[in-house]
């Protein structure tokens, strides 16, 4: 693993800086999350323009070709500039790719481009109330009916939901297959009575995710990805991709609340006490560990063509670092880590959700446990 930049990457780096720099999107806004969605809208739009939307993407399709690094170092610098992800993080990251990878040429024309521009939006619709972690439990039905498919189900966790005009949904279309075998990959439309979005309060107050409640909605055929029956193989391909890019972005955030600590412990004379250096040594060892094991991922990938485990560890990695950091943190704040309405009561209450989100750290225990270390599968 060489850490050194080549030429090509250095002056990608040094063109996406001076880009960043002159078109900072400014502060997130108060108030509603509309708004502050509608900041990021506004941010990606000007990233499309900009031709920085979609860095990973192949050139034929609206993107830059950007190798692995280059796409790395796209998420690096903008968390170093503290500028937002793309609103349409998912459809960039998740749905994009994965339409490449099954997509007709029809599905291509229509769908990829309003992805960059963030026109349409788009949330994915696996969990499920009684399947979680184990999608291929999921219960939502696809009935076919004509040329349409009729769907009845319930989704949860769907991040985004509230805005989104298509959703990448996985529901069961054959019950007598095998719970792997009998599923299949839609692109629902979102525009119709048939589906409720609730959002889901969470402790900082914000509804960044929402339940689904499906009662017969209707999915054209022209609307199925990778075939009937392949839902398991064309679901695997989009997580693969869900944790792509996101450790960098990730990382970066990390080091500078890091930094944030280090200043606010410095400002009150504590960092003479052996305690509070020794913590913030060992937080800095750990950010350290997490930049350098989400390098080696990009190292895996280029060497055998696919993400090996370091996606899941840098994903438990940080986790668990920021929940430790920012209660580290409210313990040098003291009383102002408990204000309504502070920032680091913010970061405080927003951490506790770490370890939920993008894969719960118990299965990635076990990915971990089974792919890195070898052992046998737990019963």
């Amino acid at each position: 693993m060489d850490l050194t930049f080549t030429e090509p990457e250095t002056a990608f780096r040094d063109e996406l800086r001076a880009w960043l720099a002159e078109n900072h999107p400014g502060e997130e806004p108060a108030g509603e999350d509309a708004e502050a969605y509608q900041w990021r809208r506004d941010f990606q739009r000007r990233l499309a323009d900009g031709g920085w939307a979609a860095v990973h993407w192949p050139v034929e399709y609206g993107g830059r070709g950007a190798t692995l690094t280059q796409s790395a170092i796209f998420f690096e610098e903008l968390a170093r500039a503290r500028a937002p992800l793309p609103a349409n993080v998912l459809g960039l990251l998740l749905a994009g790719p994965t339409i490449m990878a099954y997509g007709t040429p029809e599905q291509k024309e229509r769908l990829l481009t309003p992805i960059v521009t963030a026109e349409e939006i788009w949330c994915q619709g696996f969990s499920e109330p009684e399947a979680g972690s184990d999608l291929a439990a999921l219960k939502t039905r696809a009935v076919k009916d004509g040329d349409d498919w009729v769907v009845t189900g319930q989704k949860v966790w769907t991040s985004g939901a509230q805005y989104s005009k298509w959703c990448m949904l996985v529901a069961r279309t054959d019950t007598e297959a095998p719970k792997h075998k009998g599923l299949t990959y839609f692109l629902m439309d979102m525009d119709q009575e048939a589906i409720q979005v609730r959002p889901l309060r969470q402790i900082t107050g914000e509804s960044e995710f929402n339940e689904l409640f499906i009662e017969e909605a209707r999915i054209p055929d022209e609307n199925v990805l990778g075939g009937v029956g392949n839902g398991w193989r064309v679901a695997l391909t989009t997580l693969m991709n869900e944790r792509a890019g996101l450790a960098f972005f990730l990382q970066v955030r990390l080091r500078q609340v890091l930094d944030e600590v280090f200043a606010e412990a410095d400002r009150r004379g504590l960092l003479e006490d052996p305690v509070i250096a020794d913590k913030l040594g060992e937080l800095h060892l750990k950010a350290e560990v997490l930049r350098l094991t989400a390098y080696r991922g990009l190292t895996t990938i280029e060497r055998y063509g696919q993400p090996g485990p370091e996606g899941s560890l840098t994903k438990w990695m940080w986790s668990e670092t920021n929940q430790q950091l920012v209660q580290f943190a409210a313990d040098v704040l003291g009383t102002r880590a408990l204000t309504a309405g502070d920032r680091w009561s913010y970061e405080l209450l927003r951490a506790r959700g770490n370890t939920i989100e993008g894969g719960t750290t118990e299965i990635l225990k076990n990915i971990v446990a089974e792919r890195v270390l070898g052992l046998p599968k737990a019963r």
